[in-house]
C-alpha cells in the first residue's frame, strides 16, 4: 500500500461513446524542475499549472525541509523564494518522497554538492527501487551515500564538502539520472560533463538554460554530450506548465477504443523527447491529430483529438523510441490488446525497474482479461484480438502503480465484462483528477468495487 493512503479497489466498464474536453493536469517533469530550480535561485519563482498530485507535492515538503519558502497560491498558481545554488540547509528530518522516482533521484543530485546531510524514504513501491544508478555518479562529485542492501531506500546522503566536478557516461537511458548528475553539477566548480549514447527527456536541459545556466548539448562520437559550468547564479523567473503527455495518454487512448468517441485533450506538451507514444499510435491507424500546434514556456505544445479507431493494426515499436515513451508503455499494451495482430516492444527493460515491474504487472493483468502476451529481459510482445474481441473481466494487480491502474481503468472501458483493479490510490501520485474527468467524458468507473 502507498505510504499516503490506504487501499482503494476500482472498476470500469464499457460505456457510451466518449465526448468533450479533457483538460490533463501539468506535466510532472516539469511540476518537479521548477520546484527544485526554484529553490536553487535567489529571488521568487512563480509557476502556473503546477501538477498538484502527491509525486510533486512531496517535492515541494521537501524543498521547504530544504529552506526553501515554497507557497500554494491556489488554482496551480505556487511561489518558491530560493535559498540560490549551493544555499540548501540541512533538513531536521527524513525526506519522505512518497511514491516519486523522479523527486527523490533529483532531490540527492541537488543537494549532493552541499556540505548537508540528507536521509530520504519513500512508500514500498520507492523503497524497492535502485538508487546506485544515482548515488554511484554522485560519488564522483564526493558524495557519499549509506543504504539498505542493494543500494535502496532508506538512504542517507552526506554532501560533498568540496565538491569536484564529474565526466559521466550514463550506462543507461535515463533522464533522472543524467538530471540528478546535471543538478549536482550545478555546485561544483568547472565544467560537469554527461554523455548519453541515446536521448532522454531534456526538461533539465531546457529548463536550466532558462534558469541562466552556462549549458550546452552537441552530439558527438560517443553520445549527446552536455556540458554544464558550475556555480551560476541561477535566474529565478516565471515557469508556465504545459499539460502532461504521459496523463494525456489515457483520455487519448480510451477515445481511440471507446466506439463513437471524439475527445480534444488542449495544451499538450510535445517535446520530441516525450511524444513517442502519439507517433506510434498513428503509425498504427489510430485517428489522432494536433491541432493549434505551437510554443509556450520554449516546449512545442498542440491540442490533441483523439476519434475511435476500429481498425488499429499491430506493429513493431522500433527500439529507439523507448525513450520518448518509456511511461507510456502499459497504456500502449492496451490499444495492442484491440488491434489487430501483434504488437512488439523491444529495448524496454527499464519498464522492469519501475514503480513496478511494469512489463510483468501488465503481462500478468493483460493474460487474466483474455489476451495473449509474450516476454522476455528488454522486450514484450502482446497479440491483439481486434475491436469488440477483447474478454476482459479479471480483477488485476495494480502493484502500487498509478500508470498500471490507470492503464486497467482504459482496458475496462472497452472490454465485454468490467475490469477491476486492486488498488488504484496510487493513481493520485500523478493523476488526481482521473477519476472525475473521465467520468465527465462519460466513462463508467467505480470506486471502491471489485
Amino acid at each position: 500500500m502507498s505510504s499516503h493512503t490506504t487501499p482503494v479497489p476500482m472498476m470500469s466498464s464499457a460505456c457510451g461513446p466518449l465526448a468533450g474536453v479533457a483538460e490533463v493536469p501539468g506535466d510532472k517533469s516539469i511540476s518537479h524542475r521548477s520546484l527544485i530550480l526554484g529553490a536553487m535561485c535567489i529571488g521568487e519563482t512563480t509557476i502556473s499549472g503546477l501538477l498538484e498530485g502527491d509525486d510533486v507535492l512531496d517535492t515541494a515538503k521537501a524543498m521547504r525541509a530544504f529552506g526553501a519558502e515554497v507557497s500554494n497560491l491556489g488554482g496551480g498558481n505556487w511561489s518558491v523564494h530560493g535559498v540560490g545554488v549551493g544555499g540548501f540547509a540541512e533538513p531536521d528530518g527524513v525526506i519522505d518522497c512518497g511514491n516519486s522516482g523522479t523527486g527523490v533521484r533529483l532531490i540527492m543530485g541537488s543537494m549532493a554538492t552541499c556540505p548537508i546531510t540528507a536521509t530520504f524514504t519513500g512508500d514500498a513501491s520507492l523503497n524497492g527501487r535502485p538508487m546506485a544508478r544515482v548515488t554511484d555518479p554522485l560519488a564522483l562529485f564526493g558524495a557519499q551515500s549509506v543504504g539498505r542492501k542493494g543500494g535502496r531506500l532508506p538512504m542517507t546522503i552526506v554532501g560533498a564538502v568540496d565538491p569536484v566536478p564529474a565526466h559521466y557516461i550514463v550506462p543507461v537511458p535515463s533522464a533522472q539520472v543524467k538530471s540528478a548528475v546535471l543538478l549536482a553539477g550545478l555546485n561544483a566548480p568547472g565544467k560537469t560533463v554527461v554523455i548519453e549514447a541515446e536521448a532522454t527527456r531534456d526538461h533539465t536541459e531546457r529548463m536550466l538554460a532558462g534558469f541562466g545556466a552556462e549549458i550546452t548539448v552537441e552530439d558527438t562520437e560517443e553520445g549527446r554530450m552536455i556540458t554544464l559550468t558550475g556555480q551560476p547564479e541561477l535566474r529565478a523567473q516565471h515557469v508556465e506548465v504545459p499539460r502532461d503527455p504521459s496523463s494525456a495518454a489515457f483520455p487519448v487512448c480510451a477515445a481511440l477504443i471507446v466506439p463513437g468517441s471524439d475527445v480534444l485533450v488542449p495544451g499538450i506538451g510535445l517535446n520530441p523527447t516525450r511524444a513517442g507514444l502519439f507517433t506510434t499510435l498513428r503509425e498504427m491507424g489510430a485517428d489522432l491529430t494536433y491541432e493549434n500546434e505551437r510554443i509556450e514556456g520554449g516546449e512545442p505544445v498542440a491540442d490533441l483529438r483523439a476519434k475511435f479507431s476500429p481498425q488499429m493494426k499491430g506493429i513493431d515499436v522500433p527500439p529507439t523510441r523507448a525513450a520518448s515513451m518509456i511511461d507510456e508503455y502499459p497504456v500502449l499494451s492496451v490499444i495492442a490488446a484491440f488491434a489487430e495482430g501483434q504488437t512488439m516492444m523491444r529495448g524496454v527493460k527499464e519498464l522492469r525497474v519501475k514503480e513496478s515491474d511494469r512489463i510483468d504487472a501488465m503481462a500478468k493483468g493483460l493474460r487474466a482479461n483474455g489476451i495473449e502476451v509474450d516476454e522476455g529481459p528488454d522486450w514484450w510482445a502482446v497479440n491483439g484480438l481486434g475491436h469488440g474481441n477483447v474478454p476482459g473481466g479479471a480483477t488485476c494487480a495494480s502493484q502500487l502503480d498509478h500508470r498500471i491502474a490507470m492503464s486497467f481503468m482504459i482496458l475496462g472501458m472497452a472490454s465485454n465484462a468490467p475490469v477491476g483493479v486492486d488498488d488504484g490510490s496510487p493513481i493520485t501520485t500523478s493523476f488526481p483528477i482521473f477519476e472525475s474527468l473521465m467520468e465527465q467524458l462519460g466513462a463508467k468507473v467505480i470506486k471502491g468495487v471489485l
